[in-house]
């Protein structure tokens, strides 16, 4: 396989009538996710999207945007979600950058900011009630661009990276033979589709014949292990904030725990006292930590419940790719060296959407043939090959004269008693030091205190703020930018 509508072609042949998606109230078998996605094509193809054309989905997630991304496969255009709740701003910056040929939304003003740059536009009523459609499938090439995901990084507008088909599915091919998601799994998803964490889901679902449960961030809540009950959830893509929260809700009186076979994570570091109570909740859960960014999906995954083995590791490099790290000088470290993460093999993604210069910074050929992702975040290897993570970019600051990785110190803030949730403040914009915010009944010098026993002086920042919550973005991140607006 591969083309990306392989992949469903290939899960139909195998298993039709098995549930591939969930949503609401409503199942969608793998025959009709396929049947959904070739009315879709015909769709779009009455709208006159061609081979390379940009579609921007942006709308709740639900059965239809799945079959729209495999319609669009199939049509050869190039599919970007974009979160519902996107301000319309931000969604004009994503239709002046990739200049799409369709908008599909609910959202009256954004579907008047699509008309005025000359984009049609579609809704999701008329998604679904596409009729059945004798479109043939676009002669598409493993080498042709499917996807755009829009990443914003810390500063700057959002640029996307752009991922092929034969990027995609052999990126979900190697992750789901690490994962081994299986036949009859209930994978509960409630991370947005526009996060790739999410979109991912949908394509191990196919690969592996397991139902993927689309779900909202409001079912990832509060209600989050009633869900899980409800729809005998086997396997949890969790991040940070998830864990931790189904970690409170399994702690109260006759708490009845979920079927969880497996529980994973990227995207943001995971403290180990969540994991703990899961595992002491729940039996027989297994955990697979991974490491990642957009623009390789994955980079390792841990065997699992390696990290019970290995603290602080994140994982081996995905089968037929490698993880190394460099020096200043670009040149390889040997293990137990601390460097810039570089990721080689048929994971790295095509680059940056109309991004030249980023795109030649990041996206490097080695003598001028093999390309290379150097990712901007430090770590180091051990002897075996696992990594661990010691900081993105933007986590790594100087404190003193030091190098200090914020994710370090958000870790020892964990295990400090008495700290639910932590997140540092670099210094920057006039601040001169790193500031700490944690949840928890705890007092500012009682966590300064307390982190004396898990750092060098030089790490613990000068300033600690006791907060009711930690802002999040929406795929599960600390929001820096929201703490910074509240200093």
């Amino acid at each position: 396989m591969t083309l990306l509508h392989h992949v469903l072609d290939r899960a139909v042949a195998d298993h039709p009538d098995a549930p591939a998606l969930s949503h609401g109230t409503e199942t969608m078998t793998f025959a009709e996710l396929d049947l959904a996605a070739r009315r879709a094509a015909g769709l779009l193809a009455g709208l006159g999207v061609r081979r390379g054309d940009r579609v921007v989905v942006c709308v709740p997630g639900g059965t239809a945007v799945p079959a729209l991304l495999f319609a669009c496969a199939r049509s050869g255009a190039v599919f970007s979600v974009v979160h519902e709740r996107t301000p319309v701003a931000a969604l004009v910056h994503v239709l002046e950058d990739c200049e799409p040929a369709v908008l599909v939304t609910d959202d009256p003003a954004a579907q008047v900011a699509a008309v005025q740059r000359g984009i049609k536009t579609v809704t999701l009523a008329e998604v679904r009630s596409a009729p059945d459609s004798d479109a043939v499938d676009a002669p598409v090439l493993a080498v042709d661009p499917v996807c755009l995901i829009y990443t914003s990084g810390s500063t700057g507008r959002p640029k996307a990276v752009v991922s092929t088909h034969a990027q995609v599915v052999f990126a979900a091919q190697a992750i789901q033979s690490v994962l081994e998601y299986r036949p009859g799994d209930v994978v509960f998803c409630a991370l947005p589709l526009s996060f790739d964490y999410g979109l991912y889901q949908v394509f191990l679902g196919l690969l592996s014949g397991a139902c993927v449960r689309l779900a909202t961030a409001e079912d990832a809540g509060p209600r989050l292990l009633r869900e899980l009950v409800l729809h005998r959830a086997t396997v949890l893509p969790a991040v940070p904030a998830m864990a931790k929260g189904l970690a409170r809700l399994l702690s109260r009186p006759g708490a009845q725990p979920p079927p969880l076979r497996l529980v994973t994570n990227t995207g943001a570091a995971m403290p180990e006292e969540p994991l703990r109570q899961l595992r002491s909740s729940i039996p027989g859960l297994r955990v697979q930590l991974m490491f990642g960014l957009t623009e390789c999906k994955r980079a390792t995954i841990m065997p699992p419940d390696e990290d019970l083995r290995r603290p602080g590791a994140c994982g081996r490099a995905l089968p037929g790719t490698e993880v190394f790290t460099v020096a200043e000088d670009g040149r390889r470290l040997p293990p137990g060296e601390v460097g810039e993460i570089v990721v080689r093999g048929p994971n790295v993604m095509a680059g940056y959407w109309r991004r030249p210069e980023l795109t030649a910074q990041r996206f490097r050929l080695v003598e001028g043939l093999f390309p290379q992702l150097h990712t901007g975040d430090y770590g180091h290897l051990d002897a075996d090959g696992y990594l661990y993570f010691s900081g993105r970019r933007d986590d790594l600051y100087k404190e003193r004269g030091f190098r200090v990785s914020a994710t370090e110190v958000e870790a020892a803030a964990h295990r400090v008693a008495g700290v639910r949730s932590a997140a540092v403040l670099p210094p920057g914009d006039g601040r001169e030091g790193a500031v700490l915010f944690v949840v928890g009944e705890v007092v500012p010098d009682q966590v300064l205190i307390g982190l004396r026993a898990e750092l060098e002086e030089f790490k613990i920042p000068g300033r600690c703020l006791v907060v009711e919550d930690i802002p999040l973005t929406r795929n599960g991140k600390v929001d820096r930018r929201a703490l910074a607006e509240g200093l």
